[in-house]
């Protein structure tokens, strides 16, 4: 038999997320009783070498976000990254700066750090029990920001090894289009919905925008 010609398909069943596997809650947290924690909100972003695709819609969602959090009385940690004097994450330059449109106001806390995870060699675990969080209690946290597959992926990945309930809100994010190992380009989109679905599989959850938090 000759099978020259014939077309053939294959339909791949989409697997159990782990989170289902072994039995972890997948209701969205009340914005209320969480803490917001705002990643990477920096000028590098939106111009020059490190602009995402959608980062202005991103931040326009963030800063819909950073009102309601507000509102609701809601925690608010900023986090910015620190790439050092002459680096496109300078924070002590203008464009390591966190953008005026989702700015801390005084006395939320800003922390720094150097790594993709927020948690990594920073105060923000301090942070977080002083207002009390603590990471043993197994309280939720929202998160917003860039990048998508990079900072908020692995500041998800620490939450949820050290007991917190992350919740990544996906319109407030944004990512870039980089070359695969292969050669070939990876859109932005496709990034973007891989570190989404990277996120819902085991470390956290994904609300699609603010507005589908519980009041």
């Amino acid at each position: 038999m000759s099978w020259k010609g014939t077309l053939v398909t294959t339909h791949a069943t989409p697997a159990a997320p782990l989170r289902t596997v072994i039995g972890l809650d997948d209701r969205l947290p009340r914005l209320a009783d969480s803490v917001l924690l705002m990643i990477d909100f920096q000028n590098t972003y939106r111009t020059g070498v490190m602009a995402l695709d959608g980062a202005e819609e991103a931040l326009a969602s963030a800063a819909d976000l950073l009102r309601r959090a507000r509102a609701a009385g809601t925690p608010v940690i900023h986090i910015v990254n620190d790439g050092g004097p002459g680096t496109p994450y300078d924070i002590r330059a203008d464009i390591g700066a966190i953008s005026p449109e989702v700015a801390p106001l005084a006395g939320e806390p800003v922390v720094v750090k150097t790594f993709p995870d927020a948690f990594h060699a920073t105060e923000l675990t301090a942070t977080l029990t002083a207002l009390g969080f603590a990471p043993e209690n197994g309280k939720d946290l929202v998160l917003a920001g860039f990048m998508t597959h990079m900072c908020v992926t692995f500041t998800a990945q620490g939450a949820f090894r050290l007991g917190y309930r992350p919740t990544v809100v996906a319109s407030t994010t944004a990512t870039r289009p980089l070359t695969a190992p292969d050669g070939t380009l990876v859109p932005a989109t496709t990034l973007q919905s891989a570190a989404l679905t990277t996120v819902t599989d085991l470390f956290g959850l994904v609300a699609p925008t603010p507005a589908a938090l519980p009041a």
